[in-house]
C-alpha cells in the first residue's frame, strides 16, 4: 500500500503509527481512491486528537455522509478505533476524540480504591471559607455558618448557657465562651468573704433615691428590677445612675464567714460606663415592703418584662445605718468583668420567711461561690 502524501507532513513517529494502524484494519485509501487532496494544514490535523484535559474548542462541524467526508477525517476515525479512543461528550467538534488507556483489571480496582480512600480520608472539623474570588454554593455557606456557630455556641449554635450547677456551673463559666475568660483568670473577682477591713473615716454614700416606675423580669438567672431614671448615688467624687437591682439566695457576700439568707445588688453606672454596686444584705425577720412590691409584680413567664402600675421607693430597701465595706471586684455573673466598685452595707435589712420562700421556689440557689480576696485592700466605715 502506498502511503498517502499527507503523511509526509506528520512527525515520523505519528506517521508510522498511522501507517501501521491503517495496514492492520485493511485498505483505507489507495492512490486512485480520491482525487488529489490539497496540502493539509498540520495544525488542523494536530488539533484533532486530545489525550486529556479540557475538550478542544472548535466550531460545530455538520455531519457528512460517509462517502463525502474528508479522507483525513476517515483516517482519524480509523486510527482512533485502533487506539481505543472515545468521543468527548461535551465537545463541539465530531472529530475531537479523547484517547484513554487502562491496565488490565483496572475497572475492577478503581471503585474499591476510591471507596478505601474516602474511608481513610479524615473528616474536616469545620467547613472552610471559599478562596478569594471563588463562588460558594448555598449548601456550603449554610454548613460553614453552622460550623462557626457551633464552635462558639455549642452544637446547635445557640448562646452558651451558664448556670449555678451542673455542666454550666461556675467552674465551667470560663470555658463556655472566650468572653467569659475572666471568670477563670481574673485576679479581682467577686464575691469575697469580707475580713480584716481597715477602719477609716470614709465619705458616706450620698443616696438620691426617689419614687420611680419599674419593670420586673425573670431572666432565667434571677428576678431583676429595671428602674426608671432619677435614682442616683454619689461616692468618692463620682455620680452613678441606678440601672437595675436583682436578688441572690443565699447572699453571695460573707462578713467574717457569716452567710445571710439573701442579698439585693443595686447596680449603678456613671457617664463613663464604670460600675458601682451597692449590696444590701437581707436577713430573716419582718416583711420587707420593697421586696413585697416586686413579688406582687412577678411576670408569669420567664424573660417576660412586666411593668408595674405604682412607683417604687428604694429608700425603703436601705438600712438605717449607712456604713459600708468597700473594695474593687467584678461582676458575679458572666462575663465576670473586673473594675467594679463594691459597697456592702454593714447593717442587714429584715425580710420575711414567706418572702424568702417565694424567691426560693424560683431559684433555690443562685449564688456564685466565694472568690479569693488575693490580698485586696478592704476598707470599712468607722
Amino acid at each position: 500500500m502506498r502511503a498517502h502524501p499527507a503523511l509526509s507532513l506528520l512527525p515520523s513517529r505519528l506517521a508510522a503509527a498511522l501507517v501501521v494502524a491503517c495496514a492492520a484494519s485493511g485498505p483505507v485509501l489507495a492512490a486512485g481512491d480520491a482525487p488529489a487532496m490539497p496540502r493539509p494544514n498540520p495544525m488542523r490535523l494536530g488539533l484533532g486528537i486530545e489525550t486529556k484535559g479540557k475538550p478542544t474548542e472548535h466550531a460545530p462541524v455538520p455531519a457528512q455522509p460517509r462517502d463525502q467526508r474528508d479522507p483525513m477525517d476517515v483516517l482519524r476515525e480509523r486510527l482512533a478505533e485502533r487506539l481505543g479512543a472515545q468521543k468527548t461528550p461535551d465537545t463541539r467538534s465530531p472529530n475531537v476524540l479523547q484517547v484513554t488507556s487502562r491496565t488490565e483489571g483496572e475497572d475492577h480496582k478503581a471503585p474499591a480504591a476510591a471507596a478505601q480512600a474516602a474511608t481513610a480520608a479524615p473528616k474536616p472539623r469545620k467547613a472552610a471559607a471559599p478562596a478569594e474570588g471563588a463562588r460558594e454554593s448555598t449548601g456550603d455557606l449554610v454548613a460553614r455558618l453552622r460550623a462557626e456557630k457551633a464552635a462558639h455556641g455549642g452544637p446547635s449554635g445557640a448562646s452558651p448557657h451558664w448556670s449555678y450547677d451542673g455542666q454550666g456551673g461556675p467552674e465551667a463559666w470560663a470555658r463556655l465562651n472566650p468572653e467569659f475568660a475572666k471568670c477563670g483568670s481574673g485576679q479581682r473577682q467577686s464575691p469575697i468573704d469580707i475580713r480584716g477591713g481597715i477602719r477609716v473615716d470614709m465619705d458616706p454614700i450620698q443616696f438620691d433615691y426617689r419614687p420611680a416606675a419599674f419593670r420586673v423580669i425573670d431572666n432565667g438567672h434571677t428576678v431583676q428590677v429595671n428602674v426608671g431614671g432619677g435614682n442616683t448615688i454619689e461616692v468618692q467624687g463620682r455620680r452613678y445612675d441606678l440601672v437595675q437591682f436583682h436578688f441572690h439566695r443565699p447572699s453571695e457576700e460573707r462578713i467574717d464567714g457569716r452567710l445571710f439568707d439573701m442579698v439585693a445588688h443595686l447596680v449603678h453606672k456613671d457617664a463613663e460606663g464604670r460600675l458601682a454596686v451597692v449590696a444590701v444584705l437581707l436577713d430573716r425577720g419582718s416583711a420587707q415592703p420593697v421586696v413585697q412590691q416586686v413579688w406582687n409584680n412577678l411576670p408569669l413567664e420567664k424573660n417576660e418584662e412586666l411593668a408595674a402600675k405604682a412607683p417604687l421607693d428604694l429608700n425603703q430597701l436601705l438600712p438605717q445605718d449607712k456604713r459600708y465595706y468597700t473594695y474593687m471586684g467584678s461582676l458575679t455573673t458572666p462575663p465576670c468583668s473586673e473594675g467594679v466598685l463594691w459597697m456592702v452595707m454593714q447593717q442587714p435589712v429584715a425580710i420575711a420567711q414567706e418572702q424568702i420562700n417565694v424567691f426560693a421556689r424560683l431559684y433555690p440557689m443562685n449564688a456564685r461561690p466565694i472568690q479569693s480576696a488575693a490580698g485586696r485592700l478592704i476598707k470599712q466605715s468607722n
